[in-house]
């Protein structure tokens, strides 16, 4: 890039500043085919795969960005869930697409609780959340949570025994209309909206994310013969490959 702009003299400084170079028809069907691909997608769709499939130089976060603005005064509008992106009912219509026949789900206050002390504390274990809890927690109460794909396994600890540690997951975002963990409501906002009394723990902070897929520095990824000590894969038989 140096070296062009010694005989360029007008060349951006960023590599990111080069769209501005780009044909507005090239950056047209990036935005077509960007929103044709969120658009067939059933899940969130992320950004590397988006990048992928649109003109080569074109940059995906203004491309996605221009998307937003346009869908934000919209029937649908599109939505970030981490780094990938979904078209999502616009938050003042959903009451339209409510059906008598949709079945209204609700966690126990328990389920609640661990709910949100995993989001606030992750990665967290069992332990950890019995302790901020003060009372035991059943392991049927993490299955419901599980199988709603809210939470998930982290990894698992590097302390004595090796416990599993619990997670959020991009689903959870997704349901309830963050971009990132980061967009969860802090102490004061909890306090206002009357959700937590005075009796609020001393560690509850919010948690700076390490990514999806990374791992804290006291963290070991779960393996194969870990999935199986969980119960979550069949032991394989000896000679299988």
């Amino acid at each position: 890039m140096a070296e062009a702009q010694k005989y360029l003299p007008g060349l951006p400084d960023d590599e990111d500043d080069l769209e501005v170079f780009i044909d507005p028809g090239l950056a047209e069907e990036a935005e077509r085919i960007a929103e044709a691909l969120v658009f067939a997608s059933a899940q969130p769709i992320s950004e590397s795969y988006i990048a992928s499939r649109i003109p080569r130089g074109v940059g995906v976060g203004r491309v996605m960005a221009r998307l937003k603005a346009s869908y934000a005064s919209r029937g649908v509008n599109l939505v970030q869930v981490a780094d990938h992106w979904a078209f999502r009912t616009a938050a003042d219509l959903s009451f339209v697409v409510q059906t008598d026949e949709q079945e209204i789900k609700k966690l126990s206050r328990a389920a609640l609780e661990v709910l949100a002390i995993i989001a606030y504390h992750q990665p967290v274990t069992r332990a950890e959340i019995e302790d901020i809890r003060g009372v035991q927690t059943s392991k049927g109460t993490l299955d419901v949570l599980m199988e709603a794909g809210w939470v998930r396994f982290r990894g698992r600890r590097r302390t004595p025994g090796r416990p599993v540690t619990f997670g959020t997951t991009r689903d959870f975002l997704d349901h309830f209309g963050l971009e990132e963990i980061r967009d969860l409501p802090g102490i004061e906002e909890l306090k206002g909206a009357g959700l937590l009394s005075g009796r609020v723990p001393s560690n509850l902070h919010i948690p700076v994310p390490v990514g999806e897929d990374e791992l804290s520095d006291n963290e070991d990824p779960i393996t194969q013969m870990d999935l199986e000590e969980l119960g979550l894969l069949t032991p394989k038989a000896e000679g299988d490959d």
